[in-house]
C-alpha cells in the first residue's frame, strides 16, 4: 500500500525535489587563482605565489568543478585568463576569483598590477594594469554566488615613483571601497579600504592562512566564514590588519562547500514505529492534493495521523469547492454581462442576475467555508508538531539518561581496574622483598632505608648505617604522613620498597627557630630595620623597654641625694654614694665622685675610676 502510496505522489514532487535539495547536489562551482611575485621594475613579493598555490589546493580539496591557478602573469596573460574564466562561468552556480600581488587605487577605482607593468605615470595605470571590474564583469553569469578575494592591499611601490600629470589627482594607499551591483556578490579585502596588509612572516600571509582554515568547513555561510577570518587576522597581526567584506547575500545561508547530508544509523529497537507513517504524511502534505491524501488514509486509516490526514482533505475539499462556485460565479456574471449587451428582454436579464447573485452567494459561502476548514487544518497541523515535538523531546531525554549510565558505568568500570591494577602492583611489591632479601646485609639496607628518609625529608641526620633513635623517629614520621604501619625499631627490604615508592618529599619541612621553609630547604627570616624574629617564628616590632622612674624611686632617690649632699667635701671613695636616674648606691673601691662640669650640681656627679 505504501508503494501505492509513494508512486502516486513521487511525479507531483518530482519537481520541487529537482529544484530544491537536487539542485545543490548538481550545481557547478569553478575558480581562477592567480598570484603575481616576480615583479619586473620593483623588488620581488615572496607570498604571492606561495598563497595563490595554497588556495588553489584549497578550492581543489573542495571539489570545485573547475580551478585554474596561473602564477607571475603579465597584462597579455591576466586579460587572456579572465576572458577564458568568464565563458566557465556562464553555466556555473558558483565563480570565485582568488588574487594575489600589487592592486593600487587612482581616482576611487581599482586595479590590478601585471608583473610587467611599469607605471611611470599615472596615466600608465589605464594602459598597464587591469581594472577590478574586469573580475566582476568575469564573474557576473554564476547564478548562486560571485565572490572575489583580493589579497593585494600591500604597500604598493609603484605610488612613491609614479609620476601625477595632474597634481589633484587622488593615488590612495591600499585600495579603495568597492559596493557590487549585482545580488549575491561579495569582494573580500585582505585589509579594510584605505589601509595596507601584511605579507607576515611565513612563507604565507596571515590573510591566506586564515582563509584556508575557515571557507572550506562544509556548510558554515560565507558572511560567518569570513567574519572568522577577520578574527583570525587581527590575532595574528596584533589588531594591525582587519580583513573586510564589500557587498551582501541574501536571507539563505550560502557556503562555499555544500554541507554533508547527515547519515542517521538505524536505531533498531529504539527507533519510533511510526517514523515511516510521519514520512508518508509529510510527503502527502508536499503535495497537497486530493489524491495524495486519499492514497494515504487507504495506507493508514487509523490513528494520529489519519485524523490529520482527513483535516487536510476536508481543506483540500473546500479550495476545490471554492474555486467551483467562483467558477459558477464568473460564468453567471459573464451570462448577465452578455444579455445585456445582447439587450434580451426584461425577464431574461433578471433571470440571469439572480442567478449572477445566487452564484455569488455561493461564492462566498465556499469562502467562508474554505477559511473555516484552512483554519482547522492549520490547527492540525500545529497539533502534529507539538506532538513529534514532545516524541523528539522524549526520545532526547531518553538517549542523554542511557548515555550518562554509560559513562557512569564505564567510570565505574575504569575505576575498578585502576584499582585491581594498584593491588596487583602491591601484591608483586610484598612478594619483591623474598626475592631481593638475600642479596643485602642489614646494615646495607639500613643505610639504603636511611637515604629513602632523607630523600622523602622524613630524616636529617646522615645515612650512617646505624639505626638509631633519629632514625627510629624518621620512620614513625613516615609512617605519619605516608598512612604505613611499620615497625619504628626494623628497617627492612619491606620498608625500602615503600620509601621508594614515594616520588617526593612525604615528612614536611621543619626549620630551626629564625629560619622558614622555602621549597626543600630553610632559609634564613630577614626582618626589616627595627623588627625582630619572635618565638612564632614572624618580625614582630621591637619595644622600648627603657626603665620608667617611679615615685617610690625618685623618693628613695632624693633621701640618698640629701646622704650625699650632707657628707663631708672632701672625694673620698670610703662612705661616699653615687646616684644615677634610678637609685643610689656607694662608690666602688678606687673611684671617687666628680661633678662633670662647672655649673652642675651634686645631683649630676659621675664616678671616675683611677
Amino acid at each position: 500500500m505504501r508503494l501505492r502510496l509513494l508512486g502516486l505522489l513521487i511525479v507531483t514532487t518530482w519537481f520541487s525535489i529537482w529544484l530544491g535539495t537536487g539542485s545543490a547536489l548538481a550545481e557547478k562551482r569553478v575558480a581562477l587563482v592567480i598570484g603575481n611575485s616576480a615583479y619586473k621594475n620593483v623588488g620581488r613579493l615572496a607570498n604571492p605565489t606561495n598563497d595563490a598555490t595554497l588556495v588553489g589546493g584549497m578550492f581543489k580539496k573542495a571539489g570545485f568543478d573547475n580551478v585554474d591557478v596561473r602564477l607571475d602573469l603579465n597584462a597579455a596573460d591576466m586579460r587572456r585568463s579572465l576572458r577564458e574564466f568568464a565563458g566557465r562561468t556562464r553555466d556555473a552556480e558558483v565563480a570565485v576569483i582568488y588574487y594575489a600581488g600589487h592592486g593600487i587605487e587612482l581616482d576611487g577605482t581599482n586595479y590590478l598590477i601585471p608583473t610587467d607593468a611599469a607605471l611611470e605615470t599615472d596615466g600608465d595605470v589605464l594602459d598597464e594594469t587591469v581594472a577590478l571590474d574586469r573580475a566582476l564583469f568575469a564573474i557576473e553569469p554564476a547564478k548562486q554566488l560571485r565572490l572575489v578575494i583580493l589579497d593585494a592591499c600591500r604597500d604598493n611601490p609603484f605610488a612613491k615613483t609614479m609620476k601625477r600629470t595632474v597634481a589633484a589627482r587622488a593615488i590612495g594607499r591600499g585600495l579603495a571601497k568597492v559596493e557590487p551591483t549585482s545580488p549575491n556578490t561579495m569582494i573580500a579585502f585582505a585589509a579594510k579600504a584605505g589601509s595596507t596588509a601584511s605579507d607576515g612572516d611565513t612563507k604565507n600571509s596571515p590573510f591566506a592562512t586564515a582563509l584556508v582554515e575557515r571557507l572550506p568547513t562544509p556548510g558554515l555561510d560565507l558572511g560567518k566564514a569570513f567574519r572568522f577570518v577577520r578574527d583570525d587576522v587581527l590575532k595574528a597581526t596584533g589588531s594591525r590588519q582587519e580583513p573586510y567584506v564589500y557587498g551582501s547575500l541574501g536571507g539563505d545561508d550560502v557556503s562555499l562547500v555544500p554541507a554533508k547530508p547527515v547519515v542517521t544509523a538505524p536505531q533498531g529497537p529504539q527507533a519510533n514505529p511510526q517514523d515511516s507513517i510521519r514520512r508518508d504524511y509529510e510527503l502527502a502534505l508536499q503535495t497537497g492534493n486530493r489524491d495524495a491524501w486519499e492514497a494515504f488514509l487507504q495506507a493508514y486509516p487509523d490513528g494520529f495521523y489519519a485524523g490529520l490526514a482527513r483535516a487536510q482533505l476536508k481543506n483540500v475539499a473546500a479550495e476545490e469547492a471554492r474555486a467551483a462556485a467562483a467558477a459558477k460565479a464568473r460564468q453567471a456574471e459573464d451570462e448577465k454581462a452578455r444579455l445585456a449587451t445582447e439587450r434580451a428582454n426584461k425577464a431574461e436579464q433578471e433571470k440571469a442576475a439572480a442567478a449572477a447573485k445566487a452564484a455569488e452567494n455561493a461564492r462566498l459561502a465556499a469562502e467562508k467555508a474554505k477559511q473555516v476548514e484552512e483554519a482547522k487544518a492549520l490547527v492540525a497541523e500545529q497539533r502534529r508538531k507539538d506532538a513529534e515535538a514532545s516524541v523528539a523531546k522524549a526520545q532526547a531525554d531518553k538517549q542523554a539518561a542511557e548515555t550518562a549510565l554509560a559513562e557512569r558505568l564505564a567510570s565505574e568500570k575504569a575505576a575498578a581496574e585502576k584499582q585491581q591494577a594498584a593491588d596487583s602492583t602491591q601484591k608483586v611489591a610484598a612478594v619483591a622483598p623474598t626475592v631481593s632479601q638475600p642479596t643485602l646485609s642489614l646494615a646495607e639496607t639500613t643505610k639504603l632505608v636511611q637515604s629513602e628518609l632523607r630523600r622523602v625529608g622524613c630524616l636529617a641526620a646522615s645515612a650512617d648505617g646505624d639505626w638509631n633513635a633519629s632514625s627510629q623517629r624518621s620512620l614513625t614520621l613516615f609512617n605519619k604522613y605516608a598512612g604505613t604501619k611499620f615497625d619504628a625499631k626494623l628497617a627492612n627490604i619491606e620498608v625500602l620498597d615503600a620509601i621508594k615508592a614515594k616520588p617526593g618529599r612525604v615528612c614536611p619541612l621543619v626549620c630551626d627557630h629564625g629560619f622558614k621553609a622555602d621549597g626543600d630547604a630553610c632559609v634564613k627570616i630577614a626582618c626589616r630595620a627595627g623588627y625582630r624574629v619572635n618565638d612564632d617564628n614572624e618580625c614582630e616590632k621591637v619595644q622600648d623597654k627603657r626603665p620608667v622612674a617611679t615615685r617610690e624611686d625618685a623618693k628613695k632617690r632624693d633621701d640618698e641625694r640629701k646622704k650625699v649632699e650632707a657628707a663631708p667635701s672632701k672625694q673620698q671613695s670610703a662612705g661616699q654614694v653615687y646616684c644615677d636616674t634610678r637609685s643610689c648606691r656607694p662608690v666602688r673601691q678606687g673611684c671617687r665622685l666628680q661633678l662633670p662640669k662647672a655649673g652642675f650640681t651634686q645631683g649630676h656627679m659621675t664616678e671616675v675610676c683611677d
